[in-house]
């Protein structure tokens, strides 16, 4: 099944244009769009295929990780996550999970997943 996963890290500076764009070009290959610009909050939206929402979450974030290292971003920690399928989608339910996160997802961009 096919998701679009939201994912924000917040770090400690405003981010420039050529940052962000780099973060867009890396996403790509994701179907994937970045923001960020003028900002200390830097995010991406990619589409994923999972069986679950946690499994769609846990692929998305690899993906963002490993595109703010090449991006060359600075390390932040992730912020805000959220997942929506296809099929929910279609059916008009949120896939919103912002708001503060715990666990293994709150680490900063200098783990791999």
């Amino acid at each position: 099944m096919r998701w679009s996963v939201g994912i924000e890290a917040e770090g400690d500076r405003v981010l420039a244009l050529e940052e962000v764009v780099e973060l867009a070009d890396a996403v790509a290959g994701s179907d994937g769009i970045a923001t960020g610009i003028g900002t200390t909050r830097y995010g991406a939206q990619l589409v994923v295929e999972a069986d679950n929402r946690d499994d769609a979450i846990g692929k998305a974030t690899s993906v963002f990780l490993a595109a703010a290292r090449t991006a060359g971003l600075p390390d932040a920690p992730i912020v805000r996550t959220d997942a929506i399928s296809e099929i929910e989608e279609a059916d008009g339910v949120s896939g919103d999970l912002s708001g503060d996160l715990s666990g293994d997802l709150s680490g900063d961009l200098g783990e791999s997943r």
